[in-house]
């Protein structure tokens, strides 16, 4: 069984930044991806950024070139550096561990963008 914690979460200003962390524990192995999706009010959950265990990322077009995923191994921990933060990002973000056919989630932290 895989247990994610979210933390980082948080209230910010407009162009602000926030960094979230995930870690993960029980019984991971060497092959998984991890990653982050959001969901906003009345929204569809959507992809955020994820990076695989090889270090290849891929992110959400409305979030290249300011958000920044991450990841420490050794730690099994991943990272959002979110930069530049607009009030459009405002949403609850989820964690996500994912090794072969079996996907794991964070309990979610919200991020709220807002003067």
């Amino acid at each position: 069984q895989v247990h994610l914690v979210e933390s980082g979460g948080g209230l910010v200003q407009p162009g602000g930044s926030l960094r979230l962390s995930c870690a993960a524990s029980g019984s991971i192995f060497s092959f998984y991806s991890m990653g982050w999706y959001r969901q906003a009010p009345g929204k569809q959950r959507e992809l955020v950024a994820r990076i695989t265990s090889g270090g290849s990322t891929n992110y959400a077009y409305s979030v290249e070139g300011r958000f920044t995923i991450s990841r420490d191994n050794a730690k099994i921990t991943v990272y959002l550096q979110m930069n530049s933060l607009k009030p459009e990002d405002t949403a609850v973000y989820y964690c996500y561990l994912q090794q072969g056919a079996q996907t794991t989630w964070g309990q979610g932290t919200q991020v709220t963008v807002s003067s």
